[in-house]
């Protein structure tokens, strides 16, 4: 069982198998929150999580995977969760209200996210940061068994969010998320450090 601190409440989390999944690898769980800003509940939680990760901290909803969510390039459907991993010392506060936002849209289009989305720009998600969208990717920096975990109601998957620039977006939509990837491989720029510069400017 996993304990989560949410406004000052301790809650339980069941030792489910996507629980026990992401403590494997990420650390166990030591806050969480399930209501947003205005303290309105949210139908998921999000968890931060104790290790450390490439160098940052991990952060990921619990119960997206709830809502069997369309592909736009199959008929299947698919059950996800949402990952960040960001600096062990940006706010955290800052993080959970983005996932909300990604996972209620998510659920509100009834589509799933898929390798290569982008989602805005939509302004800065940072202070003093140029990150103002965000990119959808496998989580390459965990171990490959780490990206589906095998549950009672069906394989999730784990989408990896990661915060780009208004440049990179638009690479991306311009060129192609292949094309992006490739230039991550060839200029390896720290994904999880949110202050990094653009790899492209206008």
């Amino acid at each position: 069982m996993s304990l989560v601190i949410v406004a000052e409440e301790m809650i339980t989390l069941g030792s489910g198998d996507l629980t026990s999944h992401y403590e494997r690898f990420l650390g166990a769980i030591d806050a969480g929150w399930r209501a947003d800003a205005d303290g309105r509940s949210v139908p998921f939680q999000v968890a931060r999580y104790s290790g450390v990760i490439a160098g940052g901290t991990a952060f990921t909803t619990l119960g997206l995977s709830g809502w069997e969510l369309k592909s736009r390039s199959s008929e299947k459907t698919i059950r996800l969760e949402l990952m960040m991993l960001v600096g062990s010392t940006l706010q955290s506060n800052t993080i959970p209200g983005l996932l909300q936002q990604v996972g209620l849209e998510t659920i509100e289009s009834n589509s799933a996210l898929l390798r290569g989305d982008v989602i805005g720009p939509r302004g800065k998600l940072f202070a003093g940061s140029n990150m103002d969208a965000l990119y959808v990717a496998a989580p390459v920096y965990l171990p490959d068994e780490f990206a589906i975990c095998e549950t009672e109601a069906g394989p999730t998957v784990t989408c990896w969010v990661v915060p780009i620039s208004h440049d990179e977006a638009h690479f991306v939509i311009q060129e192609g998320w292949s094309r992006f990837e490739d230039r991550l491989v060839e200029l390896n720029p720290d994904l999880v450090d949110v202050m990094r510069p653009s790899l492209f400017s206008s």
